[in-house]
């Protein structure tokens, strides 16, 4: 399966049926228009579509075509950022719906993949937390209060991980997770969908999205869908130029794919708590196993040493697990990191009040994604939701302001970075085939790529949603904005947002320019 989100295969690109629909071909209406066809989208087109709305998913891609298939689909109560700190930024009580929302996420998929017959290796298992050798055990025990006070009162803790030759030490055991092939899943949602009435338009870039009493999304084939409300479910808000975009991170995440002997080791969910943390689990076929080793986080655009990461994965992986026989494949994905960690979801800020957003996954995002299905739907068909004020768009976290101020001053040092330093090479003749690199031109910086041809191809290297000087990615062949994490392919082409239309094509501009 091709992939439009980067060069790398997931093992689920590998193992799926590509799965799209035909563009947008007319002017079309409906009661709700979603915008984005990976898990949110999916599964927000599914309620509405079941609560008796016409609906339409539009999408750029094919169905899955962006983070949901890159992503190793824990589906998980086990909050990334902690219990106990999730207490310290929202309140005991958040703390308590959050853990409440997950887990009705993973039972929600759960009954769908019952009730809609859909063949997609869901699997009920346990999830283990477990430290880094030397660090201190004082963590778990305060997670694992922190988890009894937030309504999981069957988490515990054991004396390790069953994991044969791995001695973890004390780790803490989450009963009730589960795992499953999430673009399987979506064939199954895009079945039910389309049964119920919806509609799916792939290969239809969503342009200018307008709220209110005309709300419309235009699309960059000149066709338009109206509709009485929108949902912006494309991983990260591409209708929000700032406000969403200061209060959360792009964060790129690595994993490989190691063959391992079938049952070789134990089938659950395991994450430790190292900086940056790894998460594992196991996807089984006919004869092997595959185990999935993820981490090595950090932020987009602000390294490019994939393959070091990559290396460093498969050495921490064969220490603990010497069963491995090789490593089959790897793959990076990119996740949305709020400063108080958990998902935007809701209305739009500052928008109409017939916007509205998913985003934020914080690592989360097959469970954030089924959250935000269930809470837009209640939102859009009036019924009240006791989780809407928890994932309110809106919302200010005082006690998230440093961290807050953190992530923005960061951003702001790429902007200086960027502007200031010079090109990475002096002249375009310096980059080999298959790669690309920035070069500046006066006071202008190109991002400069040489195809396998040998022809060169050459973009603005301002990133369209606010001006960030985008970074080569060897690993992927794209070029990632440092700033708020918009990605382009090697020819300019967007791909993620918050960005939503291409670099600047320097040809056809200075072709412009000596026009005027």
């Amino acid at each position: 399966m091709d992939s439009n989100s980067g060069q790398t295969v997931s093992i689920w690109m590998a193992t799926a049926e590509e799965s799209q629909s035909a563009p947008l071909s007319e002017n079309v209406d409906a009661d709700v228009c979603i915008v984005g066809a990976g898990i949110a989208g999916m599964t927000t087109a599914y309620f509405l579509a079941r609560a008796g709305k016409a609906v339409i998913v539009l999408d750029d891609g094919r169905i899955g075509g962006g983070m949901t298939e890159r992503t190793t689909a824990h589906l998980s109560n086990a909050i990334d950022d902690r219990y106990f700190e999730i207490e310290h930024l929202h309140g005991e009580k958040g703390a308590l719906l959050a853990a409440e929302s997950h887990t009705v996420a993973i039972d929600r998929i759960e009954a769908i993949v019952a009730a809609e017959g859909i063949d997609c290796d869901f699997e009920r298992l346990d999830g283990y937390l477990f430290v880094p050798p030397g660090d201190s055990k004082d963590l778990l025990e305060r997670e694992l209060k922190a988890a009894h006070r937030a309504g999981l009162p069957n988490v515990e803790q054991v004396g390790r991980a069953p994991i044969a030759g791995f001695d973890t030490g004390i780790c803490l055991r989450f009963p009730e997770q589960a795992q499953f092939h999430p673009l399987k899943y979506l064939a199954g949602l895009k079945r039910a969908i389309e049964r119920d009435g919806g509609r799916i338009f792939t290969g239809t870039h969503a342009g200018k999205i307008v709220g209110g009493v005309n709300a419309r999304v235009e699309t960059s084939s000149g066709f338009a869908v109206t509709a009485d409300a929108i949902v912006i479910a494309t991983n990260t808000p591409i209708n929000d130029i700032v406000t969403i975009h200061t209060k959360q991170a792009s964060y790129t995440t690595y994993v490989i794919g190691a063959r391992i002997p079938r049952g070789s080791v134990t089938r659950a969910l395991y994450w430790d708590t190292a900086d940056p943390y790894h998460y594992i689990r196991v996807q089984s076929f006919d004869e092997y196993d595959l185990l999935l080793v993820g981490g090595e986080d950090h932020k987009s655009g602000q390294a490019d040493d994939g393959e070091q990461r990559y290396a460093h994965l498969e050495a921490w992986a064969r220490e603990r697990f010497p069963m491995i026989e090789r490593i089959e494949m790897h793959w990076s994905g990119q996740v949305m990191e709020p400063v108080d960690g958990l998902a935007f979801i809701g209305r739009n800020p500052g928008d109409k009040q017939n916007v509205y957003i998913i985003t934020g996954d914080s690592g989360m995002g097959m469970t954030h994604g089924t959250i935000g299905g269930i809470l837009i739907t209640d939102l859009i068909v009036g019924v009240a939701s006791p989780w809407e004020s928890l994932y309110d768009p809106s919302r200010i976290t005082l006690r998230a302001a440093l961290r807050y101020a953190r992530e923005n001053i960061n951003v702001a040092a790429q902007y200086v970075e960027g502007y200031l330093s010079g090109g990475e090479v002096d002249s375009p003749e310096e980059i080999a085939p298959g790669a690309g690199a920035i070069v500046r031109r006066g006071i202008a910086k190109v991002a400069v790529y040489r195809d396998e041809d040998g022809t060169l191809h050459e973009r603005s290297a301002l990133c369209p949603h606010l001006g960030g000087i985008v970074a080569w990615n060897h690993s992927e062949k794209t070029w990632d904005c440092p700033c708020h994490g918009s990605r382009f392919d090697c020819y300019g082409r967007v791909i993620t947002g918050p960005a939503n239309s291409d670099l600047e094509d320097r040809v056809r501009a200075q072709r412009e320019d000596r026009k005027d």
